[in-house]
C-alpha cells in the first residue's frame, strides 16, 4: 500500500472500514458465481449406412386343421336325456351308444300299437272263417254271388286294419330304439351341445363328430387376395407346435363372403400322413400372395424418432462427427423394418440406435464392439491373463 493512503486510512477509520466491507463483498461476490459448465460427453452411436433392397412381403394367414366331415348328431325323437355317455374329446366307434332319452313313454305306446295288432288280428280272423263259411255255401248254390261278395269286402277290410296296426307297431318299436343315440361313424367328440335332464326336441342338436379320415386347413382370407388362391394350387402350412411343414393343395373356396367378417374361407387338403392333431393352430403360406416391387430404402425402426411433424431419423455429418435430424416419410412398414418414401437417399449414414438421447449439433463417436485380448496383449499391458488372475485370487482367499 502505498505510503500516502496508509496514512489517509489512519487519519481516517471511517474509510477503513469501508474498504475492509468492500473486500468482504467482492469475495463473496466471486464465491456465488456460477461454475463453468462442464462439456457435454462424446456419445457413442451405432451408425448404419443407408442402401436399398428389395421389398418382399409374404402373407400369412393363421389356420386350424379339421375333419373334413364334421356331423352334429341328435335324437329323431324327443325327449328328455336321462343318460350321456360321451365327453368331450373321446374317441369313439361306429355303434357306440352316445347318449340316451327316457323311452317309458314310447314303451307304452309300443305297448298300444301291439294291442291294437292283436285286435286287428282277431277281427282278421273272423272275417276269413265268415267268408269260407259263406264260400260252402256258395258252392252248393245255397246262397248268390253278392252275399259272397260282401263277406269277401269284409274280409280284405280286415286285413287291411291289422296291416296298418302292424306297421304302426313296428313304427313304435322304432321309436323306441331312437331313444338311444348311436355313433354312425367313428371319430372323436368335439362339442356338447346337450346335457343330462335336457328336454329336446327331435333333431336338436346333441353331439358333434369329426369323422376319421382326411384333415382340412380351414382359413380366411380378405376379398383383396381371394382371386389369387386358385384351386389345386400348393400351399405351404407351418405347424405353430412343431418345427416342419405340410404342403397342402386348395380343395375348396366359398363362393360368397362371411356376413360377419366378410372375408372368404379357403380349405386345404392335407397329406394323410403326418397330419396334424384336430383343432391344431398353424400358419398358412398360399403362393401367390407375396408382395415385391422395386428397391427401396428400409430401416429398422429403432432408427426413428417421433416429433410433431411426423418422423426423422439423425444424420452423420462425418466431416464433424456432428448429428442432425432429417424428416423422413414412412411409406409402409415391412416385417420389423421401416419401409421410407422420401427424405433419405443412398450412402447417407443413419444413426441405428439411441435416438432419444441426441441433440441437433451434438458431437458423437461411432460405436466399437469390445473385444476380449489375449493373454500376449494383456502382457503387453503389464496386466496378468485371466486364468493367472483367477489362480491368484484363489491363492490370496486360502490364506
Amino acid at each position: 500500500m502505498p505510503h500516502s493512503m496508509f496514512h489517509m486510512f489512519r487519519r481516517s477509520p471511517q474509510l477503513l472500514a469501508a474498504a475492509a466491507l468492500a473486500a468482504g463483498l467482492g469475495g463473496l461476490l466471486a464465491g456465488c458465481s456460477k461454475p463453468e459448465a462442464a462439456p457435454e460427453p462424446v456419445r457413442s452411436v451405432k451408425v448404419l449406412t443407408v442402401g436399398t433392397s428389395r421389398y418382399g412381403t409374404v402373407l400369412e394367414y393363421s389356420g386350424e386343421v379339421k375333419a373334413r366331415i364334421e356331423s352334429n348328431l341328435g335324437f329323431r325323437v324327443a325327449g328328455k336325456i336321462i343318460r350321456r355317455q360321451a365327453e368331450l374329446g373321446q374317441r369313439v366307434q361306429a355303434g357306440q351308444v352316445l347318449a340316451q332319452l327316457d323311452p317309458q313313454d314310447y314303451r307304452l305306446s309300443a305297448e298300444a300299437a301291439q294291442a291294437q295288432v292283436v285286435a286287428a288280428q282277431t277281427s282278421r280272423d273272423l272275417a276269413a272263417a265268415d267268408f269260407r263259411r259263406y264260400k260252402e255255401l256258395f258252392d252248393k248254390n245255397f246262397i248268390g254271388g253278392a252275399e259272397l261278395q260282401r263277406r269277401e269286402a269284409t274280409l280284405k277290410s280286415a286285413q287291411a286294419q291289422l296291416d296298418q296296426a302292424q306297421a304302426q307297431l313296428h313304427g313304435q318299436s322304432n321309436q323306441i330304439g331312437y331313444t338311444s343315440l348311436v355313433a354312425d361313424v367313428s371319430g372323436v367328440v368335439t362339442s356338447i351341445e346337450a346335457e343330462t335332464g335336457q328336454v329336446v326336441q327331435a333333431g336338436t342338436p346333441v353331439l358333434r363328430i369329426a369323422q376319421d379320415g382326411p384333415r382340412d386347413v380351414v382359413f380366411s382370407v380378405p376379398e383383396d387376395r381371394v382371386a389369387a388362391v386358385k384351386v389345386g394350387a400348393p400351399v405351404t402350412v407351418r405347424l405353430w407346435s412343431e418345427d416342419r411343414q405340410i404342403v397342402g393343395k386348395v380343395r375348396e373356396v366359398a363362393a360368397s363372403a362371411d356376413a360377419v367378417t366378410r372375408t372368404y374361407t379357403v380349405k386345404l387338403a392335407l397329406p394323410l400322413e403326418g397330419a396334424p392333431a384336430l383343432g391344431a393352430t398353424v400358419n398358412v403360406l398360399p403362393q401367390g400372395l407375396t408382395d415385391e416391387a422395386a428397391p427401396v430404402i428400409k430401416l429398422p425402426t429403432s432408427a426413428l424418432r417421433a416429433q410433431a411433424q411426423g418422423s426423422a431419423v439423425w444424420l452423420l455429418d462425418p466431416a464433424s462427427m456432428t448429428v442432425r435430424l432429417q424428416p423422413v416419410e414412412v411409406a409402409t412398414a415391412d416385417g420389423n423394418e421401416a419401409v421410407i418414401a422420401s427424405g433419405l437417399k443412398a450412402g447417407d449414414q443413419v444413426v441405428a440406435a439411441g435416438v432419444h438421447v441426441l441433440s441437433p449439433g451434438q458431437k458423437v463417436s461411432i460405436y466399437q464392439p469390445k473385444k476380449a485380448l489375449s493373454a500376449d496383449q494383456l502382457a503387453q499391458q503389464g496386466q496378468p491373463a485371466p486364468a493367472a488372475a483367477a489362480a491368484k485370487a484363489v491363492a490370496a482367499d486360502t490364506k
